[in-house]
């Protein structure tokens, strides 16, 4: 039993330094979409979550999670994708919100809370709802005037 517990401990730590394609300093333990790491019937189960139904990311975790697995020498394993309870921004880990910032990307807060991730000032203008990707929209600094990304608060 101990070993299948620190074999467990190792599958969860593989998979959750799984990276997100579009936002490469982010894990999917940091954005909160890894939901759970299990043994089911004697196979590895890992359960993601979309940020939206239709993030196109979402192959690409699912390839990358495998692969993961497989380094490890995991090869009975399922991705299984869950839309319920959905993802929400409230999932996304305090060092995903640092790491978020760090890479440029005001990280999800209220509308009226935003900063500049470069320069910290206040009171940006959104140009545009939808910025890189549709959980984002195309900031610019008030102060700065640079342009940036913030990750919209679902």
């Amino acid at each position: 039993m101990v070993s299948v517990v620190l074999e467990l401990d190792r599958v969860r730590e593989a998979v959750s330094a799984v990276v997100d394609p579009e936002i490469p300093v982010m894990t999917i333990a940091d954005l909160g979409i890894l939901r759970e790491v299990v043994i089911e019937d004697g196979r590895v189960v890992v359960v993601i979550t979309p940020t939206y139904s239709g993030c196109p990311a979402m192959r690409q975790i699912e390839d990358d999670v495998r692969t993961a697995l497989c380094d490890l020498g995991v090869e009975d394993a399922e991705v299984r994708m869950v839309y319920h309870p959905a993802w929400g921004t409230d999932r996304i880990t305090p060092e995903g919100h640092r790491k978020l910032a760090s890479f440029g990307i005001a990280p999800p807060g209220d509308e009226t809370s935003i900063l500049c991730p470069r320069c910290r000032a206040d009171r940006p203008r959104m140009i545009a709802r939808f910025g890189s990707t549709a959980c984002k929209a195309l900031m610019v600094c008030s102060a700065c005037g640079e342009p940036f990304d913030w990750f919209k608060q679902l």
